[in-house]
């Protein structure tokens, strides 16, 4: 049976990966994100039932008015974010410090806990959610302190869940180059560093994030909620 399903970020990168895999389940998917051309070029090049919500994830009001255009969830997939720190001028000082903080904070934390909150009401008994994390919350600063946090939210949130048989889980992505997150690219070295840090010597393709994410939206995963799935090919290992 087809599924409706909301992916945040939809447009680009792991979104648009996570958009793709749940559209050839034959699912009806719904993608949002800032930039209205973006998301009308990946309905149409993606195919499928696929729908565009052009939608700032920080702004209550877009929000809202969002996850009004859809009835029933099956699946929420909050994956808008990304190091706004690249984005951000390099300026010293404590208004800096705090834009810096707030921007990484609201675009990976709020963003998720805004459209999970808009759509709870709408959330399928059974159904599930699924948030991207990063392994930049082992590492510090800014935006691994708001995808620390991300995972932390997401544990009162299995709870909160549970009496729903919805399943909340986090996908923390390790080195994937084949996203916008670094914009051009990084410097040779740096990217056989990362490479190197890993315990498969290579890094991630998107669609091994989206098969990480629709695992844990299948009938397979329905025991596993309130965890954190490190896809990062060993780079970051755990017990």
């Amino acid at each position: 049976m087809a599924r409706t399903v909301m992916v945040t970020g939809g447009g680009t990168g792991f979104g648009r990966a996570v958009a793709e895999r749940f559209a050839q389940d034959g699912d009806q998917v719904f993608i949002t994100g800032r930039r209205s051309a973006v998301l009308d070029e990946a309905c149409a090049a993606l195919g499928g039932d696929i729908h565009a919500l052009p939608c700032d994830g920080t702004d209550p009001a877009a929000v809202e008015h969002a996850a009004g255009q859809v009835g029933t969830v099956d699946v929420l997939v909050n994956n808008a974010g990304g190091n706004t720190d690249f984005a951000m001028p390099d300026e010293t000082g404590l208004k800096a410090t705090f834009d810096r903080w707030r921007a990484n904070l609201d675009a990976n934390l709020t963003s998720a806990v805004l459209m999970t909150e808009a759509l709870d009401g709408k959330l399928a008994s059974g159904g599930s959610v699924v948030h991207i994390g990063s392994i930049g919350a082992e590492q510090g600063g800014s935006y691994g302190a708001a995808k620390a946090a991300l995972a932390s939210w997401n544990v009162g949130l299995a709870k909160q869940f549970g009496e729903r048989r919805i399943t909340t889980n986090v996908v923390a992505p390790g080195y994937f180059p084949g996203t916008d997150f670094f914009g051009d690219g990084l410097p040779g070295k740096v990217h056989e560093h990362l490479i190197s840090l890993t315990a498969l010597g290579r890094h991630g393709e998107p669609d091994e994030i989206a098969g990480a994410v629709h695992f844990l939206a299948s009938p397979q995963a329905r025991f596993i909620t309130g965890q954190v799935l490190g896809v990062n090919g060993g780079a970051h290992a755990t017990r």
